[in-house]
């Protein structure tokens, strides 16, 4: 071992062993198995033949490690013969060091399992049918303020890409991996939530959060009771705040409870995966309503008269859910280990990232484009009103009407998502990174005061409602209040 470079010489055995290895599987007709112990290290390799009949999966066991693998579905792949390798090594601690998990974050890493390798030697097709599981008994105690990992080795370091925990108790843990690689499970004690975590931020978070949730309900009651008036509520509105209540309810929840769910590893990708399309199924209604809003401002002359929704409320549906599904699916099949961060949100390796923010900063752009239209027709309608001189009654009235327009049109702008374009700058400004939190957690308050408290309809009926509550809290009037409901 070379101590100045204890990955580079990890990588050689590993790299080394695996070749030598292979040499161990000969060309079999049913099944042949070699099983090798040595001081530091344990191998076990079995092969399959066009003509062995097995009833189910070999488990392989070394060194208190087991393996459960389809080697039988990877034989069919394979002209019905395949082969697999099960490599445990005691003395790999010291070059792979569990300190190469999550190197940046401050926390102790202790190895809790042997570190085990799994190859298909001399096997052409080495796609796996089905995840591979690995029952691992523990080295070390769990102590229970700690965090398991399931993690394979790329090189350089521990990474979780494509392995989470199945599950586990005391003694054992069960490891399930969608490719085959170097394992090992390690353990992190204290949480990576509370090592970056501010605890002022996430006190604001928290409120803000609710806050707009807050909103959003009362704003959903209300839109619920006046369904039938179109000039308090569509469908594109409707589906917007319910994207957006699930999402940022989804989203509440998974952080505070973010030190339970991030060890289920399954879960959290799950989670995840619906976060991803909550959110992008929210900026999709953002679009449709940008589109109806620049739809109505080029027709201002109609803004009085009741009117259908434009586009059938079924075909709205279809592209206000059905797009980001889409999406979403292509992503798992492109990518499916992409889910499961940290913070249980979508990775970072290889720029998965963008099957958000591509299709995000797409309709921000189109949203722009919209309201950069929608304030030139004002102008124009502004303009032609002025010019109208023997019509100055109606023009005042009809740019007091145009002004109130301009108006909602600017906080409508808010309301599509144009404050999330901050989220591209929060890296660098912690101040900005507040505000980013505030606007965004607060698109249900602006909606509920937009569409619901500042709507003279609406205002009356809370009118109503709040008239009959009194009566109904007062002894003397209780009787007279039955009587009139």
């Amino acid at each position: 071992m070379n101590a100045d470079q204890p990955v580079s010489s990890g990588n050689t055995v590993l790299n080394k062993t695996e070749t030598l290895v292979s040499t161990l599987v000969k060309p079999t007709e049913t099944t042949d198995s070699v099983k090798i112990s040595l001081n530091d290290l344990e191998i076990q390799v079995f092969a399959v033949g066009p003509r062995a009949f097995l009833k189910e999966n070999p488990m392989l066991s070394i060194n208190n490690t087991q393996m459960d693998i389809d080697l039988i579905g990877i034989s069919q792949n394979n002209n019905g013969s395949a082969a697999v390798a099960f490599m445990s090594y005691t003395n790999m601690v010291d070059m792979l060091s569990p300190k190469l998990f999550n190197p940046n974050k401050k926390t102790v890493k202790i190895m809790m399992s042997t570190v085990v390798s799994a190859t298909l030697p001399k096997t052409i097709n080495t796609q796996l049918p089905t995840p591979v599981n690995f029952t691992i008994k523990h080295i070390n105690e769990l102590p229970p303020n700690s965090t398991l990992f399931c993690v394979y080795w790329n090189h350089s370091e521990w990474i979780v890409d494509g392995c989470y925990l199945l599950q586990t108790n005391i003694s054992h843990s069960v490891c399930s991996c969608f490719h085959l690689s170097t394992f090992a499970l390690i353990m992190q004690l204290n949480p990576p939530t509370g090592d970056d975590s501010d605890p002022v931020m996430d006190l604001i978070n928290i409120i803000a959060v609710a806050v707009g949730l807050l909103f959003l309900s009362l704003t959903l009651l209300t839109f619920a009771i006046c369904r039938r008036n179109p000039r308090v509520t569509n469908t594109a509105l409707t589906n917007l705040c319910i994207s957006l209540l699930l999402a940022h309810l989804l989203f509440l929840l998974t952080q505070i409870f973010l030190q339970y769910i991030q060890p289920q590893h399954l879960l959290c990708a799950v989670l995840a995966g619906v976060l991803h399309f909550l959110f992008l199924s929210a900026f999709v209604w953002m679009f449709i309503q940008a589109v109806l809003l620049f739809i109505s401002v080029k027709n201002l002359t109609k803004i009085r008269s009741k009117q259908k929704e434009v586009l059938s409320w079924k075909f709205l549906i279809v592209i206000g859910y059905v797009i980001p599904l889409i999406i979403v699916g292509v992503s798992v099949g492109l990518f499916s280990d992409g889910y499961g961060s940290e913070q249980c949100w979508l990775k970072t390796d290889n720029g998965f990232l963008w099957s958000f923010l591509g299709p995000v900063c797409a309709i921000l752009a189109a949203n722009m484009i919209l309201f950069v239209s929608i304030l030139v027709i004002i102008i124009s309608t502004l303009k032609s009103m002025k010019s109208e001189i023997t019509k100055i009654k109606k023009a005042k009235n009809e740019q007091h009407l145009v002004k109130s327009v301009i108006l909602k049109t600017m906080v409508q702008f808010y309301i599509v998502g144009s404050s999330w374009i901050l989220g591209f700058f929060t890296d660098y400004n912690k101040m900005l990174k507040v505000v980013f939190l505030f606007f965004n957690s607060q698109q249900g308050t602006f909606i509920f005061f937009i569409h619901c408290a500042f709507n003279q309809e609406v205002r009356q009926l809370y009118k109503k409602w709040w008239q009959a509550l009194s009566a109904a809290c007062r002894p003397h009037t209780k009787k007279k209040w039955i009587i009139q409901h």
